[in-house]
């Protein structure tokens, strides 16, 4: 007798079978379609689920080179906190001097002008015979030698202990002297205007480093 079951009848008969199968499995079952979609997908690799080693290598390179950067920086510029309290700055305390080392530089600096005094007043009158060239030449030289030479011991005389006044007075003796002594250098002539100056600043300077060291 030939089998009258017809298409629909097969069919029905599968997903009843489909369906007694997920009530002993509790999950329904994969289609072979839907395995075969699954297992294609899996056989090929993804795209971007990996970094190629070249790249690794890179990356930690530059992140090595920026760290080593970074240091450098700190070393050479060390960051002090915003917070952190700055010390004041403690004035420096004023020197404080004994009557008898104030004596002593005082006496340092007039002894000092009454040697440089002489030496340039006596350089300075010096005058060489007619026709001496060579004795003319060397009254000018040691007349600058006098005047360069004795306002840089001026100067050098000045101690800390040396009155204020007493020292600014030395000090404007001495540069003067070395002002005239680096126009007479030059050959400056004496009817030179600005030289004029020069030596008449260093004679105002001369009487009052006078005052101070040979009271009248």
């Amino acid at each position: 007798m030939p089998d009258e079951t017809k298409p629909e009848d097969s069919a029905r008969e599968d997903e009843a079978r489909q369906d007694d199968a997920v009530e002993l499995n509790g999950r329904p079952a994969a289609r072979a379609d839907e395995v075969e979609d699954e297992t294609g997908a899996d056989a090929q690799p993804r795209e971007g689920s990996g970094r190629s080693p070249v790249v690794i290598a890179v990356s930690a390179m530059l992140l090595a080179i920026a760290t080593l950067g970074a240091s450098a920086y700190m070393w050479r510029n060390p960051m002090t906190p915003f917070d952190a309290p700055t010390a004041p700055t403690a004035a420096a305390a004023e020197p404080t001097f004994t009557d008898a080392q104030r004596e002593e530089a005082k006496a340092k600096v007039c002894d000092a002008f009454l040697v440089v005094s002489s030496g340039v007043a006596n350089s300075s009158g010096l005058q060489a015979e007619d026709g001496d060239a060579v004795g003319a030449v060397a009254i000018a030289t040691n007349a600058r030698l006098a005047l360069l030479g004795g306002g840089q011991y001026m100067l050098d005389r000045v101690d800390p202990a040396t009155e204020p006044a007493l020292a600014e007075a030395a000090r404007a003796f001495g540069n003067a002297l070395m002002d005239v002594g680096a126009a007479a250098i030059a050959q400056i002539p004496n009817d030179d205007p600005a030289h004029q100056e020069r030596l008449k600043d260093a004679d105002e300077q001369n009487g009052k480093l006078q005052g101070m060291c040979v009271p009248e």
